[in-house]
């Protein structure tokens, strides 16, 4: 008898594509979610919020796994950014959950962030699951309501919630700004980082599928909060070496203060992304692996090597 159907919704996206990629090459059966579908392998669930109808999706099917989420953006244009966040982040997730508990599923797992831990554990030790939440932006905002809007649900109708948050996600086929940086690497660009030594944790798209499919199944993790990370802390400073490394191009990377850093930022309005840089951002994720005997299955060393063997644009 084969294995349960399992749903992964934003089954086009950096993080469900690769879930959905492993699903398959392990035999389990998978069906896609995406807003528009290209092809028939595929149901289209169109925009997600309140209203959005899953029933198709649903059908038969008795694990979710939810990807799909209105993303942290730089430069968010929206006239209300924490409603647009909302609708789609809290609203939306907890449409799908009650529609689920109507079609009988089973477990919903749900990639969060650990922005919902907050932005930086500076003066403070790692981040962990029983921290208090203390989400800065709309889109860390958005995904902590979710969160207990999930539980909510759970607690009402039996059904299994597993919310997993993850750092910064990276690996073959990243965008944004982990992109650029790789970029510039590649392409020997000077970097003003060489004092950058904080330290941060970050996972590997390979792992954070795993964990997701780990997550989807193990008994244990029902009811979790899930820390992910790669099992190690590495500063921007040494992050940019090892991408150098990997693409076989020592990163040029010179020293400059990063109060100075901080400063040129305040005064460019890219003190948030500065911010990013220079503060650190650790991840407890020992009580993952340890709950569902995990573990990362690639390193971050492989997982740099990976991207480095695709050309960078």
């Amino acid at each position: 008898m084969g294995e349960a159907l399992t749903l992964v919704t934003g089954a086009n996206g950096f993080v469900g594509g690769e879930i959905v990629r492993q699903l398959r090459e392990q035999g389990v059966s998978v069906r896609s979610a995406v807003r528009r579908a290209i092809g028939d392998d595929a149901v289209s669930v169109g925009d997600i919020g309140p209203d959005t109808d899953w029933s198709a999706a649903l059908a038969g099917v008795d694990r979710v796994i939810h990807c799909a989420a209105r993303v942290h953006q730089m430069d968010d244009r929206a006239a209300d950014p924490l409603a647009a966040f909302h609708a789609v982040n809290r609203d939306g997730t907890a449409a799908l959950a009650r529609q689920a508990v109507a079609a009988r599923v089973k477990r919903l797992v749900f990639l969060s962030t650990i922005k919902v831990n907050g932005e930086t554990t500076r003066d403070r030790g790692p981040f962990t699951a029983e921290d208090a939440p203390a989400p800065q932006d709309p889109y860390g905002q958005s995904k902590w309501q979710a969160e207990q809007a999930l539980h909510a649900i759970a607690a009402e109708t039996g059904l299994e919630v597993v919310v997993i948050r993850p750092p910064l996600v990276y690996g073959p086929g990243v965008r944004a700004n982990f992109a650029r940086m790789v970029a510039w690497v590649a392409r020997g660009r000077p970097l003003p980082f060489g004092l950058c030594r904080n330290q941060r944790s970050l996972v590997a798209v390979t792992n954070l599928a795993s964990l997701a499919i780990a997550a989807s199944r193990h008994p244990a993790a029902a009811g979790a909060t899930l820390l992910a990370t790669d099992g190690e802390t590495v500063s921007v400073r040494d992050l940019l070496a090892r991408i150098g490394t990997a693409f076989g191009r020592p990163a040029r990377l010179f020293p400059v203060p990063p109060a100075l850093l901080r400063l040129v930022g305040s005064l460019s309005g890219q003190r948030a992304a500065i911010d990013r840089l220079c503060d650190p951002l650790v991840v407890d994720g020992a009580p993952t692996r340890q709950l569902l005997g995990w573990h990362p299955p690639v390193t971050m060393a492989e997982a740099l090597a990976q991207m480095a063997a695709r050309p960078v644009r």
